[in-house]
């Protein structure tokens, strides 16, 4: 479990459940602790699953299919980041979560890389990644607020599957 407090409801940390909690009057931030119990749970991992499933679709058909090593390469880095933020969740320590968000953000930029040499290759065309692009850089946002917040948390274990 890791506990979400006091966040920004636009940084995107509250899990899906808690997402319209009750904000403070004129303000947007939460008035109540939040708990990720899963990876799931998280906006960053929704946002890079979203991203990895747009990628797949983008690679399914057309020149980007046929050319092997650029297709696998974007779809390793796609899955790369959410597979990252699943694993990091999973380290039970804020330090460790926030080594493997590093990995993830750096896997996103790699797709984003990745996006703007396909459409020089004409493996892409600019309208056809515009969803894509989009996700990359809402996951981007999003999975870099949770790394701040990882940053800050104190140093000591915790048991994200644990049940209160």
């Amino acid at each position: 479990m890791i506990v979400l407090s006091d966040l920004d409801r636009s940084g995107g940390f509250a899990p899906r459940s808690f997402a319209a909690g009750s904000a403070a009057s004129g303000t947007n931030r939460v008035n109540q602790r939040l708990v990720a119990r899963r990876y799931e749970d998280l906006d960053a991992w929704h946002l890079a699953d979203q991203l990895r499933q747009e990628v797949f679709a983008l690679t399914e058909t057309g020149t980007a299919s046929k050319d092997f090593k650029f297709r696998d390469q974007i779809r390793d880095a796609a899955s790369s980041s959410a597979r990252n933020i699943a694993e990091g969740f999973g380290r039970f320590r804020p330090p460790d979560f926030a080594r493997f968000m590093e990995f993830s953000i750096a896997s996103t930029m790699e797709v984003r890389d990745l996006l703007i040499e396909g459409i020089e290759r004409k493996r892409f065309t600019t309208s056809s990644t515009k969803a894509a692009t989009t996700l990359v850089r809402r996951s981007l946002q999003v999975s870099g607020r949770l790394l701040l917040y990882l940053k800050r948390c104190r140093h000591e274990p915790t048991n994200f599957l644990a049940d209160d």
